[in-house]
């Protein structure tokens, strides 16, 4: 199963290099590797002997989560759906796609669909399952979406349907765990729990039905079926017809043995199963656009799917997996088909084909096949689908059996009658003649159409899977024994009722045409979604409008005024046995720096220009470095002085381009004391954070015994991690998962700030008149001691940055530290140039910022080895201790040079107009970053 998993991710992995070599013909290979992963499943059944295989990887084992698999029959006939109808699409999309047509976006969000739809059958820890679930449901939302602008909105509103699912299917997936106390699946199906507490099966029946509804289509959620018809033809025979919507169906069936006869899970499957099956029935007959048609034809028969499952009886159940073969089958082959159609014609309406010859009688003929196995006509495989159907029905319990069979009856009429509405309307146009495609357009179609001729001929062969399936899916033993002829019986009459009815409707299309155009449904689905939309972002504005502001006091104003909240909580509930104060000023390297500090604040708040408040507020950073030194912490000292100066350098890379002083100008009237009380209510805040801040240092300092963190820190680390600097160790070990995400924080703030500098041009310099004979005047004069400097220093600082890096597990020094040197030595090097055009900084900090990031994320996956994400390897080489934690330092170290190089090119630099960007190919690299008028 791995191997099978393997497979299809290896199509995920090679489709760049596929399609930028192949172009649209990347399909033909990509379709290999699932048309394998197929075959694997297949041997591995074959060797089993009908029993599940099982296997399992580590993935989360402190919460018992694994990355576990599990092949039964049920997994096994929608593994092969998935896969094989995935493999068929893609080579059908080698010739469906034009030379120049999507394939650079289309391939990857298959590939990754068929992949997660793989992963989502054979799923057995629920975890997994829902994982994939969600993956299903973004890599549909990106395939709708692909067609542009017009397919948005339909692309957003299946989103926000099918995500909506997969909250109900968390919150199912939770109660689930804590009921059974296990995240295996099939552990938890086995749970006796199912039976001893009917409401907490009461509970799951419903959250699964409603997840299962949202991705199958089903009332009333079905309107977003049709409206995901924007997708290109590919995309809707694959995710459409044969498998996403088939995720619901299968997360019922999967749930079937637990479920199946319970009052609420019967009542709901089966009422709204029969309302969607007559809904989606009658509202094809009123479509002019053939894949419209198709798309309601689709909800119409995962209706009777879900009606099936609802009656819950073995042979109804049977019945449901058979009916899925077939309309995977058939459904696939008419979408396809009807793509053909519509790229020959350049229309998919009737009443524009009805002007036109189709003269393609092998793609008519293909599509008479699978119409034919749609509208349940022997000897095709929906003929022996649908007379299951009838006959599990006829023999299902309960009062409300002959309800149930009368709406399958008018639903498969309905079906007959869009059938030939389909058909007729395709190809019974006269007037301009269409031709047949190649061979190589229609041959993919035609082996989906014809499979279902094949297997409705010899139904026997799908016996033994299906009768595994359904074993699984009944929860005992089952043995089914398809046939395409059973002799004369009531679900024979039913069928041959239905077909002389479907006929009668075909003959008569245009007097049904009359009755049912008509009709209007008083109630949009796709309305009530829209106005839902609407409201979530009308409620967004009003939650976001209090921090919807430029102005940096209101950003800061409410962390600050919640501080100050929890201090007060904590005075006032805090325990009486924890000493109010426990820290001492006693020390004068305590006093001296705690003057500093405070005399910086005060005077960072009286300054009137820029140039002094840096100054300022440098002065309290520096204070603050002094006294962390004094009380030992020199990682934390480092770190303060090295941002400092950082901070400082880009700073002044910004004070050239702002006014010199603080705005202080009175402002009269009612707009002068809305400044005035903005000014007190900021400073009321900033005292009130500022005390809460300082008496909880106060409260805190010196109280290492009490935390029990602290000391398992001092006593575990280097035992544990291999590291004795415990700072280091907590960064990149204990907690690397935060720092991995800090990491990517810092990353996407890199990216953020590039896009955002290269989106507006940066203000204008301010320039100050020099003397001309003045030393400051020439920037090579003015900078030769700088240079002299630099070429001494920078070699010792690049080594010293090293050396941080290599020792920072053991001593003070890693990843953020030895990057922050590093950046120090930047910033000379950039200092030392006098002009932009000498810059000496021309890495390229982009790929910098994601390197840093992958190389962080591929340690974490290296940490599967052992069992979890991120768990840092340890090896001896040449004596060495050597651990993943140092590989993961250096994509901390790589990901803060690119961002220090970020703020320097992009800051320091003016950028070149797009006119007179040939005049140096180098500045491209330095800015890395490309946009429509400058580079």
């Amino acid at each position: 199963m791995l191997i099978s998993v393997a497979l299809a991710l290896s199509a995920v992995i090679g489709v760049a290099p596929a399609v930028r070599f192949l172009g649209r013909n990347a399909g033909w290979l990509l379709a290999v590797p699932l048309f394998a992963a197929a075959a694997v499943l297949v041997a591995i059944t074959a060797r089993s002997a009908g029993e599940p295989i099982e296997q399992s990887l580590p993935w989360i084992p402190t919460v018992d989560i694994s990355f576990a698999l599990r092949l039964d029959g049920l997994a096994f006939v929608f593994a092969m759906l998935v896969l094989v109808i995935g493999g068929l699409v893609l080579a059908y999309s080698a010739r469906y796609l034009g030379r120049d047509d999507r394939s650079g976006s289309f391939y990857p969000g298959m590939t990754a669909f068929a992949a997660a739809m793989l992963l989502l059958v054979l799923a057995d820890d629920l975890v997994l399952l829902f994982v994939a679930w969600e993956a299903t449901t973004l890599c549909s939302f990106f395939l709708i979406a692909q067609p542009g602008s017009r397919a948005r909105k339909p692309a957003v509103r299946t989103l926000l349907v099918t995500a909506a699912g997969g909250l109900v299917l968390l919150g199912a997936v939770a109660t689930i765990v804590v009921g059974t106390g296990t995240t295996r699946l099939s552990t938890a199906l086995a749970d006796p729990v199912w039976q001893d507490n009917p409401g907490f099966t009461t509970a799951v029946a419903v959250m699964i039905a409603i997840a299962a509804f949202t991705k199958s289509a089903q009332f009333p959620f079905q309107f977003w079926l049709p409206d995901s018809m924007v997708a290109i033809s590919p995309v809707s025979a694959y995710l459409h017809a044969a498998a996403m919507v088939k995720a619901g169906i299968y997360l019922m069936l999967r749930f079937s043995p637990v479920l199946a006869g319970e009052p609420v899970w019967t009542a709901l499957l089966v009422t709204c199963g029969l309302v969607t099956a007559l809904l989606g029935a009658a509202s094809a007959l009123r479509r002019f656009d053939l894949k419209g048609l198709l798309a309601y034809s689709t909800m119409s028969q995962l209706g009777l799917l879900t009606v099936m499952i609802g009656v819950g009886t073995p042979a109804a159940l049977t019945a449901a997996l058979v009916h899925t073969i077939a309309h995977a089958l058939f459904k696939a082959a008419l979408f396809m088909l009807v793509g053909i159609i519509d790229h020959r014609a350049h229309t998919r309406d009737i009443r524009q084909l009805s002007a036109m010859s189709v003269r393609m009688p092998i793609t008519a003929g293909a599509t008479i096949v699978a119409g034919a196995s749609m509208a349940g006509l022997p000897p095709l495989l929906g003929f022996v689908s649908k007379e299951s159907m009838f006959e599990a029905f006829l023999h299902a319990p309960g009062a409300w059996v002959p309800i149930v069979v009368v709406g399958a009856a008018l639903t498969s009429i309905l079906t007959f009658a869009y059938t030939g509405r389909l058909l007729f309307g395709a190809f019974g146009g006269r007037g301009t003649i269409v031709p047949e495609v190649g061979i190589a357009t229609r041959v993919v179609p035609m082996i989906a159409a014809f499979l279902g001729l094949a297997l409705g001929l010899a139904p026997f062969l799908l016996d033994a899977s299906v009768s595994a399936a359904s074993t699984v899916v009944a929860g005992q033993e089952q043995h089914s024994h398809l046939a395409l002829w059973h002799g004369f019986n009531p679900a024979l009459g039913i069928s041959a009722f239905v077909i002389a009815a479907g006929a009668v409707l075909v003959w008569q299309r245009s007097w049904v045409d009359r009755l049912v155009l008509p009709l209007r449904s008083p109630v949009s689905g796709i309305g009530i979604v829209e106005r839902l939309r609407g409201g979530i972002i009308r409620f967004g504005v009003l939650v976001g409008a209090p921090t919807a502001s430029d102005a940096p006091r209101r950003h800061l104003a409410i962390p600050m005024a919640l501080l100050a909240a929890i201090a007060v909580i904590g005075v006032l509930r805090v325990d009486a046995g924890i000493p109010p104060v426990a820290g001492e000023l006693d020390r004068p390297t305590d006093v001296i720096p705690a003057i500093l500090v405070v005399v910086g604040v005060l005077a960072a708040v009286l300054a009137r220009t820029r140039v002094a408040a840096i100054l300022v507020v440098g002065v309290a950073g520096f204070a603050m470095t002094l006294w962390f030194i004094s009380l030992g912490a020199v990682d934390v000292a480092l770190t303060q002085l090295l941002v400092e100066i950082l901070t400082l350098c880009v700073m002044v890379l910004l004070l050239p381009r702002l006014p010199r002083t603080f705005g202080r100008s009175e402002i009269d009237g009612a707009a002068g004391a809305r400044a005035r009380r903005r000014k007190r209510v900021s400073i009321g805040v900033a005292v009130a954070s500022g005390i809460a801040a300082s008496m909880g240092v106060w409260a805190l300092t010196g109280r290492r015994e009490a935390s029990n963190a602290a000391q398992f820190y001092l006593g575990e680390a280097e035992t544990t991690t291999g590291g004795a600097n415990i700072v280091n160790t907590i960064l990149v070990d204990f907690r690397a998962l935060d720092t991995l995400g800090e990491l990517t924080v810092l990353g996407i703030a890199g990216v953020a700030a590039a896009a955002l500098l290269d989106s507006r041009r940066l203000a204008p310099r301010r320039t100050s008149p020099v003397d001309p004979g003045s030393p400051l005047a020439d920037p090579r004069a003015n900078s030769v001691f700088v240079r002299t400097v630099g070429r001494l220093l920078g070699p010792i600082i690049v080594a010293v940055s090293v050396v941080l890096l290599w020792r920072g597990h053991q001593e003070p020094g890693g990843g953020f530290i030895a990057a922050l040197v590093g950046g120090s030595g930047v910033a000379l090097l950039y200092l030392a140039a006098p002009s932009d055009d000498e810059a000496r900084i021309r890495w390229p900090h982009m790929a910098l910022i994601g390197a840093g990031i992958l190389i962080g994320t591929g340690t974490g996956l290296l940490g599967y080895l052992e069992g979890s994400f991120l768990t840092p390897l340890h090896a001896d080489i040449l004596g060495y201790s050597f651990s993943t934690a140092l590989v993961f330092d250096i994509g901390v170290y790589l990901a803060v040079i690119g961002v220090v190089l970020a703020s320097f090119n992009l800051l320091g630099r003016e950028r070149v107009p797009s006119d007179k960007g040939a005049q140096s190919n180098s500045e491209s690299v330095i800015i890395g970053v490309e946009d429509r008028g400058v580079r």
